[in-house]
């Protein structure tokens, strides 16, 4: 048999593969026929309304539901494990929004009416909910002691800073964020007979749920499928079946009824997963050229009641002379999840900061600081030389116009508004997650392929659909792609910028693998060298000349069709890890409200081999619009005195508009040392850098920092008040 190397096509050759198309299910999602779980209900399905816990921290005392038992169209009450009192336990509630009870009814308005038919009373507990403010975790004894470390023999470092040309000193600071997916997490399911359980699920990994169901109900997993074709939105709070998808379930086989269980939009704020907050106190000294010579911080910030905090600071640039010490904060907060890039925005926030702070202490362009200092680049990204960096820097410079543009703080004045620019630099890994695939070449020339992964909003499918037709010689029409199944070929969690590496390198596997198989076919019926041919636009080609059509190749594999498997990742050279990133912001800001207006936003980015530009460009565009969001609006506001999350609704959680966006620009470094290196997920990377940038324009153009993101009018006011 024929084996055909495994490896991406040369760049030229590509007709499919390493172009834009559109997405395969874009007509779907706009038109609304895409169905999401919430859209999986049938006649007699039962809707779920929850109790949730409206203190921070309390004992439940008592809990009765009888009275909600009885209300009209109440079908089912399900007290969550543990929540009634029962033998003189009581159980303890640690941040508002904990689920106590699940009323199931025919209609939402009669779940509703049943849950306020519950009685339920506290003992109301003292809470810690602020993060900030380390001195008053620290005397409530509510801290835990984190990393500490040291590079360097003992004393280097103070002697570093001490003998220093220039030393800065700050303060520093980004506060959490819930994921606030617009689908909200949950699920519908239904029962066949007493041991097959079908689920609706709102996730990133549908390969891995249908366990998670299992255990807890007492069914073998092969009884559960679990269903995903498209998710709301996930950011990396979707892995988990939770307890409200166990709820859900149970319901359903209370009831023999199909149930439908999401979370409210309070309750999705409140505890489906938050993004920690980060804190810092850090001093960076460096000689008067511009290179850093020595880092100290003392950085904070809570996860909630496990009272974790983030660690990867300082970021990429790591000063050879560094001292870093981190307390968690035990808090009564909803508990956190990974959000896109886990801890990287935190601490590119806490370090890119310093160092443009540091430039300006230095009378220097912070361009020329970073640009002085990328020997000291470390981290995921070390297979990329320094000359990454520099290079996209370049590109960014040129994009924005850094060096025609640039002026000192407070020194741009443009028509009433100051202005001015920022920039950051990031890292990621991106290597591919764990997957496999079936590929099955019919009889007639069609292709299907089957693989448990999901599709984000990402172009998931498209993408496959791209690397089967390139390996076939096929337009991308000609394949269909089937996922979003716990019943197909297993697929890694969509998480770590791990899926497109992970579903890319598989399917790229198990075609070429099938392409040889029929090549030994083709070979034998026309008598001609199987490693001689190629497949290109619906031919098989003998060098130049046609010896068949797809169609009359794929008659050869027989009435049962020829059908493949693709696994892994593997160490072939079709997918790698390891990026850089570079983002550059220009923006005014009207010193009398503290409004911010973003000009113009440049990213640019290496992932490798890209698969699809298009919806590569798209993934970009939206986490700059992340980075926007996190960065001027956007975050949690907790009440020190209620413990309440006051703004968990959509009209007071403040995401940007098209207005707030401003003019962005997305370019992709990839030279063909990055096209021959392999795929390299996007999802984390284009997310950390720009809430950094942001902060540093805004400090560039009024002259002050503004030590805490988001960057509120409020905070930009007060900041400018106290200067």
């Amino acid at each position: 048999m024929v084996e055909l190397k495994v490896e991406w096509k040369p760049r030229n050759e590509n007709t499919v593969f390493n172009h834009p198309a559109v997405r395969t299910d874009g007509v779907d999602k706009a038109s609304g026929f895409a169905k999401y779980s919430t859209d999986y209900t049938g006649n007699g399905s039962l809707h779920v309304r929850l109790l949730t816990a409206r203190h921070a921290h309390a004992m439940i005392k008592t809990l009765n539901v009888r009275d909600a038992k009885r209300m009209d169209g109440v079908q089912e009450v399900y007290v969550f494990p543990f929540r009634e009192p029962a033998n003189g336990m009581l159980y303890e509630v640690q941040w508002e929004g904990e689920p106590i009870v699940a009323v199931a009814a025919d209609t939402p308005a009669q779940a509703e009416a049943g849950v306020r038919a519950i009685e339920i009373a506290y003992y109301v507990l003292d809470h810690l909910v602020n993060d900030q403010y380390l001195e008053a975790a620290t005397e409530l004894g509510l801290t835990k002691p984190g990393r500490t470390a040291e590079e360097g023999e003992e004393g280097e470092v103070d002697k570093a800073i001490s003998s220093a040309a220039v030393v800065h000193r700050g303060s520093y600071g980004i506060q959490a964020i819930t994921h606030c997916c617009l689908e909200p997490h949950g699920s519908t399911c239904a029962w066949e007979g007493e041991d097959k359980l079908n689920v609706e699920l709102s996730t990133q990994n549908v390969s891995g749920t249908g366990g998670q169901f299992a255990g807890p109900l007492g069914i073998d997993a092969a009884n559960v499928t679990v269903h995903c074709d498209y998710i709301g939105g996930g950011f990396g709070s979707k892995f988990a079946a939770d307890e409200w998808g166990l709820a859900c379930a149970e319901i359903a086989k209370a009831t023999k009824r199909p149930v439908q269980l999401h979370l409210d939009r309070p309750t999705e704020l409140q505890i489906a997963g938050s993004r920690p907050s980060a804190f810092a106190d850090v001093t960076v000294a460096a000689n008067q050229d511009g290179t850093i010579v020595a880092w100290d911080s003392h950085h904070w910030g809570t996860d909630g009641i496990r009272g974790g905090t983030v660690t990867q600071v300082p970021y990429v640039i790591q000063p050879k002379l560094r001292r870093v010490r981190t307390t968690g904060l035990i808090t009564n907060t909803g508990p956190a999840r990974a959000w896109r890039a886990p801890n990287h925005p935190q601490a590119c926030a806490l370090t890119s900061t310093a160092i443009d702070d540091l430039a300006a202490a230095l009378g220097m362009d912070p361009y020329d600081v970073f640009l002085k200092n990328l020997n000291l680049a470390t981290g995921s990204q070390s297979k990329n030389p320094q000359e990454v960096y520099a290079e996209e820097m370049k590109v960014a410079e040129g994009l924005m116009d850094w060096k025609g543009k640039w002026k000192g703080r407070g020194q741009w004045d443009d028509n009433g508004w100051k202005r001015g620019l920022g920039m950051a630099i990031h890292t990621w890994g991106g290597r591919a997650g764990g997957g496999s695939c079936t590929i099955k070449v019919h009889q007639d020339g069609t292709v299907e392929t089957f693989a448990g992964t999901q599709d984000l909003g990402t172009g998931t499918r498209t993408c496959i659909g791209q690397v089967v037709a390139e390996s076939f010689g096929l337009p991308l029409s000609a394949v269909q792609v089937n996922i979003g199944s716990s019943k197909y070929p297993q697929s890694g969690a969509s998480g770590g910028s791990t899926t497109i590496g992970g579903v890319s390198g598989p399917h790229r596997r198990a075609a070429l693998d099938a392409l040889g198989k029929i090549f030994d076919k083709v070979a034998a019926k026309y008598e001609v060298d199987a490693a001689s041919l190629s497949a290109k636009d619906g031919k098989i080609l003998n060098g130049e000349n046609v010896v068949c059509t797809w169609q009359q190749a794929a008659g050869l594999v027989g009435p049962m069709g020829l059908e493949v498997m693709g696994e892994g990742p593997k160490d072939d050279g079709l997918t790698s890890d390891g990026v850089c990133g570079v983002q550059m912001v220009d923006l005014s800001v009207d010193t009398e409200t503290g409004r911010v207006k973003i000009n113009k936003y440049v990213a640019v980015q290496d992932i490798g081999t890209i698969v699809n530009h298009q919806l590569a460009k798209s993934q970009v565009l939206g986490a700059m619009i992340q980075c926007i969001s996190y960065g001027l609006s956007e975050e949690r506001i907790m009440d020190n005195a209620s413990g309440r999350f006051l703004n968990a609704n959509l009209r007071d959680y403040k995401l940007p508009r098209i207005g707030d966006i401003g003019e962005l620009v997305v370019e992709f470094y990839e030279p063909d040392s990055q096209y021959n290196k392999g795929v390299v997920g996007l999802g984390e990377p284009p997310v950390i850098s720009g809430g950094a940038a942001i902060s540093n324009a805004v400090a560039n153009a009024i002259g002050v920092r503004v030590p805490v993101l988001p960057l509120t009018p409020k905070r930009i006011l007060d900041a400018l008040a106290n200067a």
